[in-house]
């Protein structure tokens, strides 16, 4: 595991309200490493809650930074500021960017431990519904590709499906890999919401991923805290 990270489990807060956020993050923390949090919660709420959800477990903020290498420093710095352990950033930023946020992360760490991700292609892309420009790559090679420039930027922590894992982790032994689209082996073939490229959380950790980030299944279930159990347990072995 990764500094004191007692799951593997990372819950996706993918909701509006900060008060069921923290209801929600206060019944499974038994259960989970830490919480994700995007712009759904991060615009409405900002720090505050970043902080308060911090006191539970890891802060994962996944707001995708993509812009000149200046904002992208100066957002990472206030995501840190705010109590967050992670944060994710696109890799089609650029050499430039990722190297400047790969001196940012290490003088950040001399503070505290924090992480940045680099997302490669998001999880809700299959090969049909890719973006005109880049579908006549393949996903593996375009992680493969954008992995490469994270990591000879600086970087370590990488975001992919698990579908890539074994080939990222294959050339890039040292990476720290996220891995989101994570369902229970009765759920992976559901078809359920938006995530095309999913995997079972035991499948994404023997492949070599880090942290798990599942949504919906324990959000959305009846019981959040027995939805939370059931993927603990699954991802141990």
């Amino acid at each position: 595991m990764y500094q004191g990270i007692k799951s593997p489990i990372f819950v996706a807060l993918d909701i509006d309200n900060d008060q069921t956020a923290l209801n929600i993050a206060k019944q499974v923390e038994p259960f989970v490493g830490g919480f994700k949090v995007g712009p759904r919660l991060c615009l409405k709420y900002g720090a505050a809650l970043i902080g308060k959800l911090a006191e539970m477990g890891h802060v994962f903020v996944d707001n995708k930074y993509f812009d000149i290498p200046s904002t992208m420093e100066h957002a990472i710095r206030a995501t840190f500021a705010s109590g967050a352990t992670f944060a994710t950033v696109h890799a089609q930023a650029g050499s430039e960017a990722l190297t400047r946020l790969a001196e940012v992360e290490k003088e950040l760490n001399r503070e505290r431990p924090f992480r940045v991700l680099v997302v490669t292609v998001l999880t809700s892309f299959d090969q049909k519904g890719l973006p005109e420009f880049s579908s006549q790559m393949l996903i593996a090679k375009q992680v493969e590709v954008l992995a490469e420039i994270a990591i000879n930027s600086g970087l370590s922590g990488l975001v992919c499906s698990a579908h890539e894992v074994v080939a990222v982790k294959a050339k890039f032994p040292n990476a720290f890999v996220v891995t989101p689209g994570i369902r229970l082996p009765e759920e992976e073939k559901s078809g359920m919401e938006d995530q095309k490229r999913v995997s079972a959380p035991k499948e994404a950790l023997m492949a070599g991923a880090t942290i798990l980030v599942v949504g919906r299944p324990i959000i959305a279930a009846k019981n959040p805290v027995v939805a939370a159990e059931k993927f603990f347990e699954a991802a141990q072995f």
